[in-house]
Order: structure tokens, then sequence, then C-alpha cells
């Protein structure tokens, strides 16, 4: 092909707009067109819209989505009708102190210490009441020797106003040797009978004076274990601990076998409580047991301030790692457990499992991937549903998956 059959043609710009046909430069042939610059950056642009397109089709974006773990879920979520926080309390519990104010000398237990009724626990001084006792024995023995001492003169006495009667019957004494005689008789059964008044004063101090040593002795009130240790050697000891560095009391102890959760169950939920109920109790110091209890009372006041009844939920079986003022959680169930329904099952928020073409199944996010994993289900617990057949516990899968959501398609966790 020569130049002379390739002619350019040159478009008359002045019939632009004008519905005519562009005029050709002689020779006809191929025409080149010069598009204007608005007419350039429309054409690229499409091209641009285009090749994104074609890229999203061949490289889909990661959808965004939210996770959820396959879990260990207890049967009685799914009989729970209430939730309610709570601590565990000892029902007996008391603070050992003293009647008397003295000063802390021995101090035979701490913490944990398990102790008995009755046992000593510590000391106080007592030197004082020592003396203040052996004042009173001796006060008593007085009085025991002035008693016997008037049975004696009482006994002579006695004798004297007998025969003195008998003497003055018939004549041989005078009138005022009897009287004499009658008015000894008199004195000295009335100093008996003051003798064994005194008697008994000092005895009653005597007691008193006992009571008083026994006070220096402090001891336990039931079988119990030490919670709290709070006095030293050396510190004083006084029933109202109102003096600057006084102690109200030695220890505190509790039965251990009396702990109880003591728990807050608002008003408008106290109806769904009943005595007898049974329960679930978990606690925050053991998150891997679950602990059978029953409501033992409903306590028949409210608290104002929280507008709420306290339930007292006691343990079926006690654990002896079960302590006092233990955050604890309670469930009330609609029924009683059997042993089937106290061991964990595999589960999964009932929203993440999935069905595709008649088949139940779930997303297991891996590295950025979601892999569908089929399933066989079991029964409902609550929000949860049952895995017969599954992932096991721990494994993350997506919650909600989209429709569009298939096997290996990317996905961004959602934070």
């Amino acid at each position: 092909m020569g130049d002379d059959t390739l002619k350019y043609l040159k478009i008359d710009k002045s019939s632009w707009g004008t519905g005519a046909q562009p005029a050709a430069q002689k020779g006809g042939g191929f025409a080149r067109l010069r598009l204007k610059p608005w007419m350039r950056w429309a054409t690229l642009a499409c091209a641009l819209v285009l090749a994104g397109l074609a890229f999203r089709l061949l490289f889909p974006p990661a959808l965004e989505v939210e996770t959820t773990s396959v879990s260990q879920v207890y049967p009685s979520l799914g009989a729970t009708i209430l939730n309610a926080s709570g601590y565990v309390t000892a029902q007996r519990k008391a603070s050992v102190a003293s009647k008397t104010t003295a000063r802390l000398i021995w101090l035979g237990v701490e913490e944990g210490s398990l102790v008995y009724e009755g046992e000593v626990i510590a000391k106080l001084e007592r030197d004082d009441v020592l003396a203040a006792n052996d004042r009173a024995e001796a006060t008593l023995k007085a009085s025991q020797a002035d008693i016997e001492s008037g049975r004696a003169e009482l006994a002579d006495a006695t004798r004297n106003y007998e025969r003195m009667k008998k003497l003055v019957d018939e004549h041989i004494i005078s009138q005022s040797d009897f009287d004499t005689a009658e008015a000894r008789y008199k004195k000295a059964k009335a100093a008996l009978d003051a003798a064994t008044w005194n008697t008994g004063a000092s005895r009653a101090a005597s007691r008193e004076s006992q009571a008083a040593l026994e006070y220096t002795l402090l001891r336990a009130p039931f079988d119990a274990v030490v919670l709290t240790k709070n006095a030293d050697l050396g510190d004083i000891v006084t029933p109202l601990g109102a003096a600057a560095n006084a102690k109200a009391s030695v220890v505190t102890v509790a039965d251990m076998h009396s702990l109880l959760v003591e728990t807050d169950v608002s008003e408008s939920n106290v109806a769904k409580v009943k005595d007898g109920q049974p329960c679930e109790i978990t606690l925050d110091a053991l998150p891997g047991e679950r602990f059978p209890g029953f409501v033992h009372m409903i306590v028949p006041t409210a608290d104002r301030s929280k507008a709420s009844v306290m339930v007292k939920v006691t343990f079926r079986k006690l654990d002896p790692r079960i302590l006092p003022e233990m955050s604890a959680k309670v469930a009330f169930l609609d029924h009683e457990l059997g042993d089937s329904e106290r061991s964990p099952r595999v589960a999964v928020p009932a929203g993440a499992v999935a069905e595709r073409a008649g088949a139940k199944l779930v997303f297991v996010v891996e590295n950025g991937v979601a892999k569908a994993a089929t399933v066989e289900t079991g029964a409902r617990i609550g929000d949860f549903v049952e895995l017969v057949r599954g992932p096991k516990p721990g494994t993350r899968v997506v919650l909600n998956p989209p429709a569009r959501m298939g096997d290996g398609g990317k996905v961004s966790v959602r934070r």
C-alpha cells in the first residue's frame, strides 16, 4: 500500500454540532480523528472502572464478620429462670472479746486454726482479779468459821437457858439470872443467823470473783475456724474499744458448716423464687466447679435503697475449698437437675449454625479464611445449641454468617 493510497482526512471543525458530516481531504481513505481532551479523560475513567470491576470479580474483598467460640455449656443454662449474684457467708460467726478491760498476755491460735467449743484460745492479765478472788475466798472461809463459832455458842447458850428455866421454875435462882440466860440464848441464835447470811454473801462474792477470773480466759463459743486475728500480745482488749489502740475483739471465728450464699433478688423477680427451689451455685474462685443448692430462706423484708430482697441459698454439700466472703453467682432453676444434666456439653450460639443445601454447618475462621465444617446438632440449651459432632471447644467460628459466605471465603474479624 503506497502513500497515494493512504490519505488522511481532516475533520472540519466548523461542521461539529451542525449535524453535517465531517469533510474529508481529497483522495479518500482512512481518517485520523482528533478527540477533545475531556473525551480522552472520560475514556480513561471508563477503562479504570471496568478494570476495578474485573478485579473485584477475580479477587473479592474479605467479608467483615463477628466471631464466637465453640464452648462447653452446662445444660442447667436451659433450666435457669433467674440469675443473681452474692457472697458466701457464715450463719454462725462471732467476734471473741472480753467483758473486762485487760492486756492480752497469751494467744494460742492464728488464722485458719480449728477450735472447739469451750477451748481456751487467749488469756488476759489477771493479777488483780486473782487478788480479788483470794480475798473473796478468805472472806468466805471466815464467814464459815463464824457459823461454826455461832453454832457452838448457840448450843452452849441453849443448854444454859434450859437449865436456868428449870431452876427458875423451882425458885432456886432469881428471875434476873434467868433473863440473862435467855438473852444470851437469843443473842447466840441471832449471831448464828447473821453468820449464815454473811456466808451466803461471801459465797456470792466468791462466785463473782470466779466469774471475773473466767473472763480473763477467752474460750471458743462453738466449733469453728479462726478467720481473722484482731489483736496481738500486749494489746489492750476492752469491750467497747473506745480507748486509743484498744481492741474490741481478739479473733473472729466462724462455723464452716453454716456457710451459705446471701444474694439480692430484685423486687420484680422475687415472685420467681420459692422456698426449697433448686439452684446451681458458681464461685469466681472455683470457675470450673458448679455446686447444687436450694433456697433456704427468703428474708421477709426488702431493702428500699436497692429495691431488692435477700435470698439465702444453702449448699447441698459443702466443699472445704469454699470460704466465707467469696463472691458467688446463683442460678435459680425450674427443676432439679439429673446426673446427666450436670456434665458440660459442646455447644455454640444458635446464630453460628447455618444451613446450606439442607446441611447444617459452621464456618471456622483460620488465618482470615472461613472454612465450612458440617455439624450435627443436639438439644437447645438456652441461646446455645449442642454440637453432637463438630469442631472442638475453643474453635473460633463465624456468628450469624451472611448468606453469600462460602467455603474458603476471606473474612476480617469485626473489632
